[in-house]
């Protein structure tokens, strides 16, 4: 009885140390380097979200948190490659509502956004700006509206590239407005309003943040913003719903996403790391300052929202017949 007792004790103490060393792996989370990855090339929305929070949660989490650039077909490099990373919480990825979006565009992805991925937070999201060359005719949305329908296929339009949320708000455009702007994709945000600026391209939508700059300086006409509601860093700007396109309303959102698995205690203190940087003064005042609206929510609000986008793209992207295979 002795012996059993002894090697009962010994399972026991086995199993407790496996319990205490789990524990204390997560507990010492961070304990290197964390890898937050962007999807497309550096200068659009969510290379500047994840260079405005990085500083301050390496602050909170005591590790340097390292913004990696890793670009192409429309962020979905990027994406899988932390679909595919350790589900430790050392890599993570800077996501719009392209995820969503995604699904319904092409026929096969390398990941499944509802099974490969760990919701981290909501970030934040911001109007998009429809925004044209100065020198198109046109004042107002229903003007832009006449000059392309009394000219079919005489103007184009620039986007980061295909399957962007920029793609898909300016094709549910021309799909409601009756219209036909011929869509010129491109590598990444700052190219594409390089162009704009240039007039290589006549038009485009683009995030507050990668436009405002350019409006103020009149390299560019904004013409409406993509939300119900007008963005407060420009207020006199209409929306296109304003303009006559009733209901309208594309947003644009950035999540935060890890690895499917990855422990859901380090997901919440990632999480919570993100809440506490979202909150700093001075990176508050950045966002707003570059037309972001602070909208953090918590894993499972994420979950929540990704599962409504999804339902909501599938019906939207299957009435303006869009697909990129």
């Amino acid at each position: 009885m002795k012996k059993i007792g002894f090697f009962a004790a010994m399972i026991a103490a086995s199993f407790l140390g496996t319990a205490v060393q789990a524990q204390s792996s997560n507990d010492a989370f961070p304990n290197k380097p964390i890898r937050f990855v962007v999807p497309f090339p550096p200068g659009g929305g969510n290379d500047i979200l994840a260079r405005a929070l990085a500083p301050k949660m390496s602050d909170i989490l005591g590790q340097q948190v390292v913004v990696d650039n890793r670009a192409g077909a429309g962020g979905n490099i990027g994406a899988d490659f932390v679909a595919k990373s350790t589900p430790d919480g050392y890599t993570i990825v800077i996501a719009s509502n392209q995820v969503t979006m995604n699904p319904w565009i092409y026929s096969k992805l390398p990941f499944d956004i509802a099974k490969d991925f760990a919701p981290v937070a909501q970030v934040a999201s911001v109007p998009m700006l429809l925004a044209i060359h100065p020198d198109v005719p046109a004042k107002n949305l229903k003007e832009l509206i006449a000059l392309a329908k009394s000219k079919p296929g005489s103007l184009n339009y620039s986007t980061p590239g295909l399957g962007t949320p920029q793609h898909i708000a300016f094709e549910v455009f021309n799909y409601d407005a009756g219209i036909k702007v011929t869509h010129v994709p491109y590598k990444g945000t700052t190219p594409s309003i390089v162009d704009l600026i240039g007039g290589q391209v006549q038009a485009t939508i683009g995030t507050m943040a990668s436009l405002e700059q350019h409006v103020k300086t009149g390299k560019v006409r904004p013409i409406a913003v993509s939300t119900p509601k007008r963005s407060p860093v420009m207020p006199d700007i209409p929306t296109i719903d304003e303009g006559g396109l009733t209901g309208y309303n594309v947003p644009l959102w950035y999540s935060v996403l890890a690895p499917a698995n990855t422990p859901k205690d380090i997901v919440a203190k990632i999480s919570a790391a993100i809440r506490d940087a979202l909150q700093d003064p001075q990176t508050k005042a950045q966002l707003v300052r570059q037309g972001f609206v602070e909208s953090y929510l918590n894993p499972q609000q994420m979950a929540d929202l990704i599962k409504q986008d999804l339902a909501y793209w599938q019906r939207a992207i299957k009435n303006i017949g869009l697909k990129l295979d």
